[in-house]
């Protein structure tokens, strides 16, 4: 049914796309951004526009930057010998609020999922191992505790264990079936001291 004309449909309609926004959530965004000055929506667009066009893998970890080496990476007082295995850019910012590790992490984008066509050559495994030629002394494996988060978990020990480099699991502590984005720092953090090595 068509009560408000094409524009603010196809407004509601694109924003109802977005994860998360169902189509009552785009409507009110749609009568948000109708109703503020347009120079603050002209602003939202352009900073969107922007981020799509200039935001990369950083070229060590994988992660989401804007530069060719993400600010962890680059930072010289992390510890470049300890990487966290995590399976989304959401993860590696749920353990950086903590703010107790100071490794350094390993995006993977996503987990090994036979069900969903998913095999180790679909995510970041290649990389890590390229990783593991330099100077590492653990690798922390910190996916999901779903069947692809422990699968991933599992085929990273195997590859890994022959090399004699330290392969630890976080403990649990985060909920089977739970994802990492959405668990509090506490949780993470005790999963995160209490893990254990595979």
């Amino acid at each position: 049914m068509n009560l408000y004309g094409g524009q603010i449909n196809k407004l509601i309609e694109e924003l109802s796309q977005l994860p998360g926004i169902g189509s009552k959530s785009a409507q009110r965004l749609a009568f948000h951004l109708i109703g503020i000055p347009e120079e603050k929506v002209e602003r939202l667009a352009n900073t969107m526009i922007e981020a799509r066009k200039n935001v990369k893998y950083c070229k060590c970890c994988y992660t989401l930057t804007d530069k060719e080496i993400c600010p962890i990476c680059s930072n010289p007082n992390r510890d470049q010998s300890v990487i966290m295995v995590v399976e989304t850019p959401r993860d590696l910012a749920a353990y950086e609020k903590t703010g107790r590790f100071n490794g350094v992490y390993h995006v993977l984008h996503g987990a090994i999922s036979p069900m969903l066509g998913i095999g180790p050559g679909d995510i970041k495994l290649k990389e890590l191992i390229k990783r593991l030629e330099g100077d590492v002394k653990e690798v922390i494996i910190a996916t999901n505790s779903s069947l692809e988060g422990e699968t991933t978990a599992m085929y990273i020990s195997k590859l890994i264990k022959p090399s004699g480099i330290k392969v630890s699991r976080i403990a649990s502590g985060v909920p089977v079936g739970g994802d990492l984005e959405y668990i509090d720092e506490v949780t993470l953090l005790r999963a995160l001291e209490g893990r254990v090595e595979l």
